[in-house]
């Protein structure tokens, strides 16, 4: 199973000693707030496993997040083929859940970064998407950092949400092999 290193992180699969500090990042009210509840222990455990089960499979997912400076588990950045109920799958998304207590330290661009290297480069993705709640700006940003662009035309319903639910409104972001190499030649474009 795959292991990928940042200058400050370190991403791996995830470890039982992981379960219970998700739990506590998934009980975080600030964590959750464009999920439409925050997640028992049960549940979250339940989701650490699927987490688990799918690098299993594929060697590759969302990696559990520790900082070096401490070995400190803080949450998951990676990437995750999504189910075909989406109406722009098949697809690979990169996603991430950090701690609050981490977020404004750029921990999320960082990883992220390193994810969308391995997806191109390693996985030989034509295009990574990312999609989140329209009210989530923070992590829009973050989307924008990795020089992902908006695919006005989209923008969907999440399907697992009533349509009249406030956080049923999703924006997508997209970036193909293409836009990630002229990234990396003119980084300063993607802000």
């Amino acid at each position: 199973m795959v292991t990928l290193d940042t200058l400050r992180l370190i991403l791996r699969p995830w470890q039982n000693k992981d379960y219970a500090p998700f739990a506590q990042i998934n009980a975080d009210p600030r964590v959750m707030e464009y999920f439409p509840d925050c997640l028992s222990t049960e549940e979250s455990y339940t989701m650490a496993t699927r987490i688990q089960d799918s690098f299993v499979c594929d060697g590759w997912g969302f990696w559990a997040v520790e900082r070096k400076e401490d070995a400190r588990f803080i949450g998951f950045v990676g990437l995750r083929a999504q189910p075909s109920s989406l109406p722009f799958s098949p697809c690979v998304e990169i996603g991430w859940r950090l701690a609050s207590d981490t977020w404004g330290h750029g921990y999320a661009t960082e990883a992220a970064h390193r994810c969308l290297h391995f997806g191109f480069e390693d996985l030989n993705l034509t295009e990574i998407v990312s999609f989140t709640a329209s009210s989530n700006l923070r992590s829009q940003r973050v989307m924008q950092r990795l020089g992902m662009h908006r695919d006005v035309e989209g923008d969907f319903l999440h399907p697992l949400l009533p349509p009249e639910h406030s956080l049923a409104p999703h924006v997508l972001y997209r970036l193909n092999f293409r836009e990630y190499l002229e990234n990396l030649v003119c980084p300063n474009k993607s802000g």
